[in-house]
């Protein structure tokens, strides 16, 4: 696969058919993807207006991407401006409780989970999907970092200093979740599909509204229940790894549903943000005999250009020194202008770790 044929735009309306035959294809619990005709329109409709919007940003702005291939849709990705807009973003956070009892000289540490809204406001990346074919290319890291650098461009859009992830939990092909039978079915008295489907996309008010406020003792949960806390369901792998690359950490909060590990990382400690640089666009061909490709020694970066609602992202070899010529084949798909500005970040993430000594 040529990477350079691969692009990322932001969905409309048009695309109710594409992000249609995603929903079909994509697990139970991915929520922000509803198998529902109308509510999947609704969601393009939020996302159009939220990349068009040019009133001072709220917080209930929902965007959504599709990547391309050759022409055709092959994944989608999506961020929600602030967690929990209208109502508290409720998590269950990871806690040890000790209990000791001097005279029986038993000191015991117990795992709990409490529900909390720790995460209301945070920046909220959604919606990943990628069709299994292209799940081994450089497809994914496309798809998924480039939400980050639409961040760092339209910073005044995301207010959160944090931004976290929500991976899907263990669960079967019937939509099962042993950690929701343990501890939501009990409430709610629904399955985990059900649940879903009546939360409209994982509304934590009707969690706020049956669940319990005490701790959960993971320890008197069944034992499929407690192996399932904070691991994945195997279509969360890539996503998750990319995340983790980035430095986003896995340890503190799971989902309230499925109890599929929240990522959560600081806008300015995220390695594609940290690593961030800005081109200008300069009207100026390419040095002669210069090939914009790998084999003239020149590292591929993702690139960002454009305004929010012409917002587009590639793959490309990055040019040396701070200028993107406009005869490059970069500026010619971007759509960019002499004087115009292009993000880049390296597409590798090693790089980045080892050059400013963390680790990602």
């Amino acid at each position: 696969m040529n990477p350079q044929d691969l692009w990322l735009r932001p969905a409309g309306v048009a695309d109710l058919p594409a992000l249609e035959r995603i929903a079909a294809s994509s697990v139970h619990g991915i929520g922000s993807l509803p198998k529902n005709p109308e509510r999947l329109l609704r969601r393009l409709e939020l996302a159009e207006q939220s990349f068009q919007s040019e009133d001072v940003a709220s917080g209930e702005e929902s965007y959504l991407f599709l990547l391309e291939w050759q022409g055709r849709v092959i994944g989608c990705s999506g961020i929600a401006a602030s967690a929990g807009f209208r109502e508290r973003f409720y998590s269950y956070r990871n806690e040890f409780m000790v209990h000791a009892s001097k005279g029986l000289h038993v000191n015991k540490r117990m795992h709990t989970l409490h529900l909390c809204h720790d995460l209301t406001g945070a920046t909220l990346l959604t919606s990943f999907f990628i069709e299994p074919e292209f799940e081994a290319t450089v497809a994914p890291e496309l798809l998924s970092r480039a939400r980050l650098l639409f961040i760092r461009r339209f910073a005044d859009r995301f207010p959160g200093a944090r931004v976290a992830a929500e991976m899907p939990g263990v669960s079967d092909a019937q939509g099962h979740s042993p950690f929701w039978s343990a501890v939501g079915e009990r409430f709610f008295k629904m399955s985990y599909p059900e649940a879903e489907r009546v939360s409209e996309g994982r509304s934590r008010s009707l969690i706020a509204d049956l669940m319990p406020r005490t701790p959960v003792y993971v320890g008197l949960l069944p034992t499929a229940a407690q192996m399932s806390i904070g691991q994945l369901h195997p279509v969360g792998q890539l996503p998750f790894e990319i995340l983790f690359r980035e430095g986003f950490e896995a340890d503190t909060y799971v989902d309230v549903f499925d109890a599929g590990p929240t990522v959560v990382a600081h806008l300015d400690q995220i390695a594609t943000v940290r690593a961030a640089r800005t081109l200008t666009v300069q009207d100026e061909p390419a040095p002669p005999g210069a090939r914009q490709t790998p084999d003239a020694g020149l590292g591929w970066g993702l690139m960002v250009a454009g305004d929010r609602c012409s917002f587009r992202a590639c793959l490309a070899p990055v040019p040396t020194g701070g200028a993107l010529a406009t005869a490059s084949d970069a500026a010619r798909r971007l759509g960019v202008k002499p004087g115009e500005r292009v993000d880049v970040a390296p597409l590798h993430l090693d790089d980045v770790t080892q050059e400013d000594g963390h680790e990602a």
